[in-house]
């Protein structure tokens, strides 16, 4: 929606409502709690969106179905039942359009499904992704380095360089500042930068943003105690604030500079209100979200203009951001490193109904992070190289990209040798495993897990993975799914690199395989 003010005064926009959409309700039970009836089968999303989370239901802040008391026929004795669809933000934008200025607001996109099938209907909002956020499909290989020693970035370059990697992040608690725009400062990391580039490689870098405090005159100020603090993250500043617009500012000039193509914005706006009255970019609290979340994605729109890289841990694929993070909880990289491979295999199983891998990323710590010991760290990586290659072939083989976190990606000639292997392997296979997935077993640590990647477009209809989390070789007879291939009457599988043989598709469009995993290993399989 966009408003014109053609009038030689000012206007003030309290509120807008950009959709009232009735719907005939899926069920509308007599009594009971309408939170939990059903709803109609439709997926809808904004652009305008935030809350500090991974997924787009719990980052939706527009989003609301309310009743319709005009409906009187419905079985609800209360009239309760929800079935309009009303897309309004919760409050403002309160916003002051000047004579012959244009308001515009966000954008909704609403996609009705075709079935209550899970895996159709993750096809269907993975699809709606890769339509109108593409950027989401890009899937670079980086690493996360935690130094910016000079000596330990340059060697992390090379290594890279040698390996097939392409991109490398400067981590949380490497070192750098980015909010430091100093001369000496910004000609340390445009060093790096160069160096990086004429092998190849893209550089970035972390920053965090709101999960931290201020000052008492800067951070959000919460509407319900008049002071800071009680905010999605405890206390954050205000981005309406002076404090907030240098910020950006710095930033924006950090990466001019420097030349960074990458920026990991850690702790984004959540969509905090803020009741400051005395904060010079917002009047108060009823403009406030809508400030600030146009000042965040400001930044996002300049950033993705330029061709930088965005992992973001919100939802802002629609303003530019390329990744989010799986979902993890931190401490569950302490855990012992085999538990940490079937916790990763879950998360890539998971958490890939509504979103395409590419879209993810996850956490492979090569070095301690937040506890556990020896016990849970991939360093010495020659000492773990089943463990570590493990977590390369789940990852990759998920289209999944995980931060690999530590100062250096091998340790010996061996170590580099396997990294090299799994990097050749994903890029010969790349397409396809970067395609949509369908999920065949989840893994429970009892018996195998699975997912298949299906593109009807490729040379390699489907790329199947099986694991085998027990200490003993199985082999099963498993039936994996091939109508989302394309193919309707034969198909040409082979075993990792072994001979093609034909199989007839069933009247199901599936294919029957006994597959043989080896213990604690893996296998895959080739459609074509």
């Amino acid at each position: 929606m966009e408003v014109l003010n053609e009038s030689t005064l000012p206007i003030n926009i309290d509120f807008f409502q950009l959709e009232y959409l009735a719907f005939s309700e899926p069920e509308s039970p007599g009594d009971g709690d309408p939170s939990v009836f059903r709803l109609p089968n439709i997926h809808v999303e904004s652009d305008f969106a935030a809350g500090g989370a991974f997924t787009e239901k719990t980052t939706d802040i527009t989003e609301k179905w309310v009743t319709d008391p005009a409906y009187t026929s419905q079985r609800n004795y209360l009239l309760e039942t929800p079935c309009v669809l009303d897309v309004s933000p919760k409050l403002g934008p309160d916003y002051s359009l000047e004579s012959k200025g244009t308001f515009q607001s966000f954008t909704v996109y609403e996609m009705p499904f075709d079935s209550d099938d899970r895996e159709r209907k993750g096809l269907f909002t993975r699809k709606m992704y890769r339509t109108i956020a593409p950027w989401t499909s890009e899937n670079p290989i980086f690493m996360h380095l935690t130094s910016t020693d000079p000596e330990v970035v340059h060697r992390a370059i090379d290594q890279c360089d040698s390996t097939g990697y392409e991109m490398i992040i400067l981590s949380f608690g490497s070192g750098l500042n980015a909010e430091d725009i100093s001369d000496a400062n910004i000609a340390k990391f445009k060093g790096f930068v160069d160096y990086a580039r004429r092998k190849g490689i893209d550089m970035g870098c972390y920053s965090l943003l709101a999960s931290r405090w201020i000052s008492d005159e800067v951070d959000v100020i919460n509407p319900e105690t008049g002071k800071r603090g009680g905010m999605r993250f405890g206390s954050s500043p205000c981005l309406a604030s002076d404090w907030g617009y240098e910020y950006f500012e710095k930033i924006k000039y950090f990466f001019e500079k420097t030349g960074m193509k990458c920026f990991e914005h850690d702790g984004s706006y959540p969509g905090d209100f803020c009741a400051s009255t005395t904060h010079a970019h917002h009047e108060g609290l009823a403009d406030s979200q809508w400030k600030q979340f146009h000042k965040v994605t400001e930044l996002y729109h300049w950033m993705s203009s330029q061709g930088i890289y965005m992992n973001v841990p919100d939802f802002y694929f629609l303003n530019g951001s390329n990744k989010v993070g799986i979902g993890y909880r931190e401490a569950n990289w302490s855990l012992p490193r085999d538990r940490q491979l079937m916790h990763a295999r879950q998360l890539n199983y998971d958490c890939t109904w509504d979103r395409i891998p590419s879209s993810l990323w996850s956490f492979v710590p090569l070095v301690e992070y937040q506890g556990g010991g020896k016990d849970a760290t991939l360093e010495p990586l020659n000492n773990h190289l089943h463990e570590y290659k493990m977590h390369m072939i789940q990852n990759y083989g998920a289209g999944v990209q995980a931060c690999y976190r530590g100062p250096r990606l091998y340790d010996t000639p061996k170590t580099k040798e396997m990294v090299v292997d799994v990097i050749k392997w994903y890029k010969r296979y790349r397409n396809i495993l970067n395609s949509d997935i369908i999920h065949l077993r989840k893994p429970d640590a009892r018996d195998w897990d699975g997912m298949m990647h299906v593109n009807p477009d490729e040379k390699e209809k489907a790329f199947a993975l099986f694991y085998n989390p027990t200490d003993k070789e199985i082999v099963r007879k498993i039936q994996i799914p091939l109508y989302y291939t394309g193919l309707s009457t034969a198909a040409k599988i082979r075993e990792q690199e072994g001979n093609l043989i034909s199989y007839q598709l069933n009247r199901d469009y599936t294919v029957e395989l006994t597959v043989k995993i080896p213990a604690n290993g893996y296998t895959w399989y080739v459609v074509e």
